[in-house]
């Protein structure tokens, strides 16, 4: 889809709405029972462009490691 961008990459204050779940069974049901579910919009809280970085979804903050976001892909908003 046009506009996809991997969750690692958007920056703090940013909004987004998740699109794909890329990854094996166990990684997609993982983020799934976080609330990282198609259609879910997501903050960036925190994203110093190394290391974990930190979300809000739906109420909840979530830290997650850079590879598990970069397979989390979405639609910046705006």
């Amino acid at each position: 889809m046009e506009g996809e961008v991997s969750l690692a990459s958007i920056p703090a204050d940013a909004t987004a709405k998740v699109l794909h779940l890329y990854g094996g069974r166990e990684l997609v049901t993982r983020l799934a029972a976080l609330g990282l579910t198609p259609g879910a919009e997501v903050r960036m809280v925190q994203n110093f462009g190394r290391g974990p970085l930190i979300v809000l979804v739906r109420g909840t903050r979530l830290a997650l490691g850079r590879r598990e976001a970069s397979r989390v892909h979405v639609l910046p908003a705006g």
